[in-house]
């Protein structure tokens, strides 16, 4: 049994994650860690936790007090929280902000398609971004291949939890509901990790990717259209990709187009390949909260812990 911290508990991907961990057969909740919380029952914040939790928030918190520690705080805080505090000695750490995505510090970057082995050695896991997840599990087996070469065109749709608990003008259910609207076209921070990885399987890859992010009018998922130029028939791409991820966990090749909602609630990844002439299009789809965010987190921590990958996490889909 392990013995779990979390800091930053009060958000999205802390709900998320506390409502796989009080279900592990191997997790122990010590501390859930929330300054503005301090003192008020987890399910007050997390209301879908009524019923299987009676944690309380806490103020503070004891490093030394547990083996894995999540932190689950906006981007920026991580740095700073390791300014503030000395890491004991064998303690683990599922990383969830993009701190240290670049793999500066010791960091794995914590995709396991991508770095199953080296996760398994580490003891420091960036875990990677959601559009980020989504985007990479669609060109993985081209990279590893040697097939990625020209322009790589992406349009991926997620939905509001992915922009955080806190409310915004563009999160709010008036402005939301009914509409679309593209954010951060052809600049969107998780780029650089996507790049990273690829050159990592594919040296020397320096394509562009065009990728237009879009505000979907759903809570939860993300469905991203990729579509490369290839040589590659539907035939020989489909053999790539089932053989890259044969072994996957949580990385399956639909033969039959795929839809958000048989992955909505789960951590899987499902992917589904069409050739239209010299195109190959590329769905991927991921819930943004889970294979985006705390299942990918957990799937982790399984992983750095020696226990089985999918421990926790053989979630239900919503499908209808």
């Amino acid at each position: 049994m392990k013995k779990i911290g979390i800091i930053g508990g009060a958000g999205y991907t802390a709900g998320e994650l506390l409502r796989l961990l009080i279900n592990h057969p191997e997790a122990q909740i010590v501390f859930i860690h929330s300054t503005s919380n301090a003192g008020r029952p987890v399910c007050e914040i997390h209301e879908g936790l009524t019923g299987d939790c009676d944690l309380h928030f806490s103020d503070s918190y004891d490093l030394n007090a547990v083996d894995v520690l999540f932190l689950c705080q906006g981007h920026g805080f991580s740095r700073k929280f390791w300014e503030e505090n000395e890491r004991p000695e064998g303690l683990k750490v599922v990383d969830l902000a993009q701190d240290y995505r670049d793999e500066s510090e010791g960091y794995t970057y914590g995709l396991p398609e991508a770095k199953r082995e080296a996760i398994r050695e580490a003891s420091l896991i960036a875990n990677p971004g959601c559009f980020a997840t989504a985007i990479q599990t669609a060109l993985l087996p081209l990279a590893a291949a040697g097939r990625l070469g020209g322009e790589i065109h992406v349009t991926g749709i997620t939905g509001s939890t992915g922009a955080g608990v806190k409310p915004g003008a563009t999160t709010h259910f008036s402005w939301r509901t009914d509409n679309l609207s593209v954010y951060k076209a052809f600049e969107h921070q998780h780029l650089s990790e996507i790049r990273q990885t690829l050159r990592q399987l594919q040296p020397g890859f320096d394509a562009e990717i065009s990728f237009i992010p879009v505000r979907g009018d759903f809570a939860r998922g993300i469905f991203a259209m990729t579509y490369i130029d290839t040589d590659l028939s539907i035939e020989e791409a489909t053999r790539i990709y089932k053989d890259f991820y044969a072994g996957a966990a949580f990385t399956h090749v639909s033969d039959r187009p795929v839809d958000l909602k048989q992955v909505v609630n789960t951590n899987k990844a499902l992917i589904s390949l069409e050739k239209h002439g010299s195109k190959l299009l590329i769905i991927s789809a991921i819930d943004n909260l889970l294979k985006g965010a705390s299942g990918q987190a957990v799937q982790n921590f399984n992983l750095i812990c020696g226990l089985p990958e999918d421990c926790g996490l053989r979630l239900k889909p919503s499908a209808f």
